[in-house]
This record gives structure tokens, sequence and C-alpha cells, in this order.
């Protein structure tokens, strides 16, 4: 069996061969049932015999037969008509769990920088916008390397991925021990770099592990306890830099000494979280979770085309509206967590140490709205309505953060920053599962690593162009240019189409329109690892298939 999903089906609603995938075709339509797995020269008579056994077969064995896709149903159910098994796996808790913490620890080590700049700007003797581009690393690798990596997630799996990001992350904070010295500024950057490319392989994962792991009524709030974790190393990363690394005018060497804790400290939590990754994490379970995981075959690696998909994606009109209005919000929350710390030091000084928690009640109250969102999308499946209303209350506590920001009043600013927080970061797993639902059946991985790539790619230039704005002017003229894009995303999310597809297969519904989507020579093995009934217009669109071979 290989692993992964080497290969995925597409929504196609004027295929010629379409699959029955749950559901009892209609009995006016009089054509027989078949199995996808056919026998290639077989004569009339043999054709007419395998009618005639069907035709004994009980109606309630014949419905709802699902192809198993390498979940672990087993061939006899298949031959037998029945549904695949799906069974939850309490290992479930323990691969999210593990996934979470370093996920957070990577998200840590991008904000560490940038919360405390003056302290790094002054013990490193470089500008502000050498620590801003600290954290803008992060942005700049995972553009270029989300291509490769969401095609090793394809190909070879789960386990992998999380084995690199892991790993990765775990490289790059032994690495910034060593950079412990006024004149390795060089040094920490190239480790800066190490834990930017781990977030390549670890940002596209959590709608691929909620929808491999968990079942329909638990997916959502699955995938947002998975951003749940990188948002709260956002937020231990605002809170934990000042108070282990607090200014100690003129002192270099108490500085650097408190960096070391800082850095020792973070690299010993990775080491033991790798070492958990290696244990824990498997690619999926022995069965699948859920109707919508055992639909996918399980097709060999070869059969699958990684350029086909991406082309799938970029021709849904709605996932592109997506793609453009996730990386505005996103990129505008990049934006804000790394220049929050300039915003408050020129409206409040000496407000070090409540520049992060400043930042720490943003991404709490965010922590909160992620999982609230979650749950609400478990119960009751109103994807776009859910992310049109949080992309608008975003957009009016952005508005509301920017012009109370000078007040003079710093408890002001902790409550519009966690009413900022709690809809703009409670936004990114919504973002995540309706990518998933609207373009299902096409991998999870690839579509949430395109929505990424968008949010770093806005994140870099709304962050280069709000620093500036920020810098020569003021914090207000920056944080309005983030309003006014944030409003022309709000008018986009408007425009999207929704449609569920995934929550139709888990619950029945439009399932009869799925093909396979491999290379563009599709071959025996494709139909043969797909088992399904085919009714009417179906079997003339099989024939004239095998024709064209």
């Amino acid at each position: 069996m290989s692993i992964g999903r080497p290969c995925h089906l597409r929504a196609d609603a004027g295929a010629p061969d379409d699959i029955t995938v749950d559901g009892k075709p209609p009995e006016s339509d009089g054509a027989a049932e078949r199995c996808a797995e056919t026998t290639y020269g077989a004569t009339e008579e043999d054709a007419e015999r395998e009618l005639e056994q069907e035709k004994e077969v009980p109606p309630d064995e014949r419905e709802a037969m699902l192809p198993n896709g390498g979940g672990g149903g087993g061939d006899a159910g298949e031959e037998e008509g029945e549904k695949p098994e799906t069974r939850l796996f309490r290992r479930r808790f323990a691969v999210l769990t593990v996934f979470s913490l370093y996920s957070l620890v990577n998200a840590f080590q991008w904000i560490q920088y940038s919360i405390i700049t003056n302290v790094f700007t002054d013990y490193y003797g470089v500008d502000n916008d050498k620590i801003d581009w600290l954290s803008i690393v992060y942005m700049v690798a995972y553009v270029p390397l989300i291509f490769p990596a969401t095609w090793l997630l394809d190909r070879k799996g789960l386990r992998l991925t999380a084995l690199l990001g892991a790993g990765l992350n775990c490289g790059g904070a032994w690495l910034k021990c060593a950079s412990v010295s006024p004149e390795l500024f060089g040094v920490t950057v190239i480790a800066q770099v190490v834990c930017s490319v781990a977030q390549v392989f670890i940002l596209g994962l959590p709608s691929r592990l909620a929808s491999v792991w968990f079942g329909p009524q638990e997916v959502s709030t699955a995938c947002a306890t998975a951003v749940l974790g990188n948002q709260l190393g956002t937020a231990i990363g605002f809170l934990l830099p000042p108070v282990l690394v607090p200014v100690t005018p003129g002192n270099l060497e108490l500085t650097g000494h408190n960096i070391s804790i800082m850095f020792y400290g973070t690299a010993a939590v990775s080491t033991f979280l790798f070492l958990l990754t290696v244990i824990v994490i498997k690619d999926r379970p022995p069965l699948p979770p859920s109707q919508a995981q055992a639909v996918l075959p399980d097709c060999p690696p070869e059969d699958y085309s990684y350029k086909q998909s991406i082309v799938n994606l970029i021709k849904n009109k709605a996932f592109v509206l997506l793609l453009i209005s996730y990386g505005i919000l996103t990129g505008s929350f990049y934006s804000v967590s790394t220049l929050l710390n300039q915003m408050i030091m020129a409206c409040y000084e000496n407000q070090e140490l409540n520049a992060g928690r400043i930042g720490l009640t943003l991404v709490v109250d965010g922590m909160v709205g992620s999982i609230l969102c979650g749950l609400w999308l478990d119960r009751t499946k109103m994807y776009k309505i859910t992310t049109l209303i949080v992309y608008g209350l975003s957009f009016l506590g952005m508005v509301v953060f920017t012009f109370t920001l000078d007040l003079s009043n710093i408890y002001l600013v902790f409550f519009t920053a966690g009413v900022l927080g709690f809809f703009m970061t409670g936004y990114l797993p919504l973002g995540f599962e309706f990518g998933v639902e609207i373009t299902y059946p096409e991998s999870e991985g690839t579509s949430s690593g395109l929505l990424n790539a968008f949010a770093q790619i806005f994140g870099i230039i709304f962050t280069l162009i709000q620093g500036k704005l920020t810098t020569v002017y003021s914090p207000l003229i920056g944080n309005i240019f983030l309003c006014v894009w944030i409003f022309i995303g709000t008018l986009l999310t408007a425009l999207i189409k929704s449609e569920l597809k995934r929550h139709n297969v888990n619950m029945g519904a439009n399932s009869n329109h799925l093909q396979a989507v491999s290379s563009q020579k599709v071959g025996k093995s494709v139909v043969r690892s797909c088992p399904c009934s085919v009714t009417g217009s179906s079997l003339v669109g099989t024939f004239f298939s095998l024709a064209s071979l």
C-alpha cells in the first residue's frame, strides 16, 4: 500500500463515468450494478452471468458501495457490497497533541525576536529593520518551499512531513544557542532561516491531520485545536521573551546571558518534542475515520499528478477568492504581530513588558475564538456565513484598534487588541476548513499549503509597507492601510460560492459524480483500486474510456 494520498477524486458534474459513492441508484434506470474491479476481455456470457448474480443480491446490501481507498476496510467487505468500516482511534489525540506542541515551539521562535526588537538591536548593533527580517524570513521561506513540501506530503505522507518539521525546528533552536555573541548576528539569521524552513512542514498540516485522524463531527474542532498550538506559541512568544530578556542598558554580558537562557530552554523543549514525534505520529489510522476518507482511492503513486491537482484548485473560482481573502486577513495578522512592539513603543514609552502582554492578549483571545468557531462549524456546518461574519468583525476590530491606539490609555489598548485577536486569529481555522470543503476531494495539504502561501505573500508585503508607514509617519497611518485591505477582503469573502463537497459525501449527498484524478493516461490500476457501483450512463462512459486506451 502506498503512503499518504497518492491519488484523489475530483468533483465533476459532467463526468461521463460517474461513480456512485453513497445512496441507492434510481430504480427506474434499470441498469445493473457492477463493481469497477472488472476483468478485461470477459465474454458476453460471463457478463450476463454476472448480471444474474447481482440481481440476486438483496437491495440493502447493494446500497452505499463505497471504495475503500486504502483506509483499511478490507477486500472482503467490498466484495460483499458493504460500506467500508470506519473507526476512531484514541491515538488521534496523542497525534494532535504532539503536533500542536512542536507547532507551538516553532511559532514561539518566529516572534521571539520582534517582540523585544529594542533589546536585540542593542545587543547585535543592528537597525530595527534587520530584526524585522528575522520575522519576515518565515514568510519569505514559505512561498517557494510550499510546493515541494505539499508534494512531499502527498507522496510520502504525514509522518515524514511531521518529522522534517520537528527535526528542522530542533536543529534551528540549537543553532541559535551558538549565536549568542554581539558579532554573531549572521549565525542567528541562519538559525532563523532553518526554523522558517521547518515552518513550511508545519503550517499546512492541521487540516490534513484532522481529516485523516478525526471523524466528521469533530474534524473542524480538531483542525482548530491544531491551529491553536501555533497561536499559543505566538502568545508565549509575546509573553516570555520580555520576561526572560529584560532591558539591561550598557550590560551586554548580562543581556547575552539572558538570551542564552531563552535559547537553551527552547532547544531542550524542541529536542524532547522531536523524540515524541518519532514515537507518536503515524501517516494514518488502520481504519478511516469517516466516509469522506473511505471513498478516496489508494492508487499507486505513479498515477498521481500533483500538477493536475494544483490546476484543479486554481480553476476553482470559489477557492481563488478564498485564497486572496485569507491571504489579506492572515497577512494583516502577521504584520500586526511583527510590528506590535514598535507600535506600542511609539505611543507609550517604556512599555516593553506591556507590549508583550498586549500581544499575549491578542493571541489568547484568538485561541478562544478558534475553538468556539471550530465547535460551531462541527455543530452547524455553516461555513460561509460564519467565515463572512468573523471577517467582517475582524474589520471592525481593526478599525477600533487603529483609532484607540494613541489615546494614552494602555488598558484600552489591551481591550481593543483582545477584540481584534478574538476575530482575526479566530478566522485562521475557518479558512482552512472552508478551503477543504470547497476543494474536496483534492488534498487537504495542497489547499492549506496554497492558503498559507498567499498569507505569507500578503504578510511580507503588508509588514514592509506598514513598517515603513509606521516609521516615516505614524502607527495610525500604517493601521489605516491594513483597514482598507481587510475591508476589500470582506467583500471578496461575500462573493465566495459555498459548496460543501466533503460534508455532502459524509451525508451521502451529491456523491455520485466523483472520478479519479491521476496522470493524463489512466491505467487499469486506477479502475481496479476503486470498487464502486456503476449505473446507466456510467457504463457507457466507462466503455468509451477503456476503448480510448
